[in-house]
């Protein structure tokens, strides 16, 4: 569950930021109405202004047809902590949608995508920990390093959500 302190990391006038706390809790209550349309998905995504791979990323999931919400917060460490991220899971940004499911690091579109069409039971989202060659945002001609994408659990394990052994299985 999101928390209203959350929102004092983002960089807006108080009462904005306890307007977006209110919003957020709000959300949460709302009756689920089954899988959400792409189109209806709102990224909140928190990044380091100068990270150029997080904005390729972005654009990925823009291009997917999501919305995204960029914000800069001051201290991106005390979000991830405060969203129950574990050191071992980060990457350079977070993604948050109002329903409070987080997406760490970079993700391919898809996997976001079959995950939010069923969201697993006790599930608080999905992470890419690190940053890895060729991962959307990362590409680096055809540079590619595999790696695991991980489902996270709001009682902190996780387990592997898919393993990704080629760009190819990004798409």
């Amino acid at each position: 569950m999101m928390k209203r302190d959350f929102f004092k990391y983002i960089c807006l006038p108080k009462k904005l930021r306890n307007l977006l706390g209110v919003l957020a809790c709000t959300c949460l209550f709302l009756p689920n109405a089954g899988a959400q349309s792409i189109e209806d998905v709102t990224l909140n995504v928190f990044k380091e202004p100068t990270c150029g791979c997080c904005v390729g990323w972005i654009r990925h999931m823009d291009a997917e047809g999501y919305t995204s919400i960029v914000h800069h917060p001051q201290n991106i460490s005390s979000i991830k902590a405060e969203l129950g991220l574990k050191p071992e899971w980060t990457s350079c940004h977070t993604a948050v949608t109002r329903e409070g499911f987080v997406f760490e690091g970079h993700i391919p579109e898809k996997f976001i995508a079959q995950f939010l069409a069923a969201p697993p039971e006790g599930a608080m989202g999905l992470a890419v920990p690190g940053m890895p060659i060729g991962g959307p945002g990362m590409e680096m001609g055809g540079r590619f390093t595999p790696y695991d994408i991980l489902l996270i659990n709001k009682d902190k394990s996780h387990t592997v959500f898919a393993s990704i052994k080629s760009a190819a299985e990004q798409q």
